[in-house]
């Protein structure tokens, strides 16, 4: 058995085609992940993403990735999560609850700021896994672009959710 603290990583869901099966951020995200979980026994990873514009939910795809590579018992799916807002509630609650040492966020360098920004909120500290390989350089930066906007967005949302979460945790 191992006696390291349990880590979780949270994987942030992407697109799935329209055959079901997963964009190349999805793809690249999970592979980020599984490797992380090969190297340390003491990870679990949280994949989370509900369906999108195409069925089934990310979180699924994620799983399918996932199949072989890591232990099934050390993934938790979240096929709810709709939002990035969603997936960090639903993970920090997860951290919280399950005794979780460490927190990482398991996304592109894009979308690191938002996420980790929303986890302040929740009262989680969460480290960032780099990543070697982050895209087709026209993707980024259309990514940035469409960051500059959600991080306004999300900081008002996310302060609600989070007051809202508070109140009802007292």
């Amino acid at each position: 058995m191992d006696a390291r603290p349990r880590r979780l990583a949270v994987v942030f869901g992407a697109a799935v085609r329209a055959d079901g099966g997963a964009s190349p951020t999805l793809a690249r995200r999970v592979g980020h992940a599984a490797a992380l979980a090969q190297r340390d026994p003491s990870v679990d990873l949280f994949c989370s993403g509900g369906v999108g514009r195409y069925p089934p939910a990310e979180a699924e795809v994620m799983a399918a990735l996932l199949d072989g590579l890591v232990a099934p018992e050390r993934v938790i799916l979240d096929t709810e999560s709709r939002d990035t807002l969603e997936s960090v509630r639903a993970a920090a609650a997860l951290v919280r609850d399950g005794g979780y040492a460490e927190c990482l966020a398991c996304t592109d360098p894009y979308h690191q700021p938002r996420v980790r920004m929303l986890f302040a909120m929740q009262g989680v500290r969460c480290r960032p896994l780099p990543f070697s390989d982050r895209g087709p350089s026209p993707l980024r930066r259309r990514m940035w672009m469409r960051e500059a906007a959600a991080v306004p967005y999300d900081l008002v949302a996310g302060l609600r959710a989070a007051w809202r979460d508070r109140r009802g945790r007292s």
